[in-house]
């Protein structure tokens, strides 16, 4: 099965590029020239814009079309902690996840992990629903709620 770059992957397809457990979200990319540091490997920079390209893709496809109607809420990350496993070199295909781990009224905690054969980062972030104005907290629809727990396994806090 060849590796489809920018294009969400089915489960099947992450399983057979190495994925221990699919994901809702999954992308594949290849390491760039312009992502590597001094020493010829991917820069920590990088895997932070890999992380950060994925989070916006699953709001854009799984959050946005809750708030297609009035203003738009401003999707804000809190705090990130990000584990460094492996290290990544040029030309090397690599796959990005994202899921949705746990929720609140207005936030939720997500996390991504970058495969290339096996695991080579990781990062848990916490992300806040603000109200268009960034005045004030922007509840999580009931929808979107009963969603991330039907497709992410989420789990309802507090």
């Amino acid at each position: 099965m060849d590796l489809v770059y920018h294009t969400p992957l089915s489960a099947a397809a992450q399983r057979h590029h190495g994925l221990a457990e699919p994901q809702p979200l999954a992308i594949a990319d290849r390491v760039r020239f312009s992502e590597l540091d001094m020493l010829h490997h991917v820069n920590n920079k990088a895997y932070l814009s890999w992380f950060e390209t994925l989070r916006v893709t699953y709001y854009n496809q799984f959050f946005a079309p809750y708030f297609r109607e009035g203003p738009k809420p401003r999707n804000v990350v809190r705090n990130a902690n990000i584990h460094y496993v492996k290290e990544m070199v040029l030309d090397e295909d690599y796959i990005t996840t994202a899921k949705v781990v746990s929720f609140r009224r207005t936030s939720y905690v997500m996390e991504q992990q970058i495969w290339a054969g096996d695991l080579r980062a990781t990062m848990t972030g916490v992300m806040v629903l603000r109200t268009a104005d960034g005045a004030s907290g922007c509840p999580l629809p009931e929808g979107l709620r009963q969603d991330l727990i039907a497709r992410d396994g989420a789990v309802a806090e507090g």
